[in-house]
């Protein structure tokens, strides 16, 4: 008896700040990855389905896009990051953070 199917994994790639198709609010958006795996007796052998889809946190809409499109969302999201792991948010100058660790945080004494 040979035993075969599917299985199914969800990759998340990255959190996009996008303008919603769905609702028309600025909002995250989490870049995912699907991947159908062909499976052999319950071992993952190959993948033979790969989907990309943005999907908004504001209202849940989700919207299936192309590969090549994928790609340059996530080339994107990492020149932004440019070397910081916070992000922008304190590349900008937000509240608590000052270039080389200094001055004021409100959490640590």
């Amino acid at each position: 008896m040979i035993i075969f199917g599917t299985r199914g994994y969800l990759y998340q790639l990255a959190i996009l700040t996008m303008v919603c198709g769905w609702c028309g609010n600025p909002a995250a958006h989490t870049l995912r990855k699907r991947v159908t795996k062909f499976t052999l007796f319950f071992v993952p052998l190959f993948p033979f389905s790969t989907k990309y889809a943005t999907q908004c946190t504001f209202c849940g809409g989700e919207q299936q896009i192309p590969k090549e499109q994928a790609e340059q969302l996530l080339a994107q999201h990492a020149a932004s990051q440019d070397g910081n792991p916070f992000g922008q948010a304190q590349a900008q100058g937000q509240p608590g953070y000052a270039p080389g660790g200094q001055g004021q945080n409100p959490y640590q004494h």
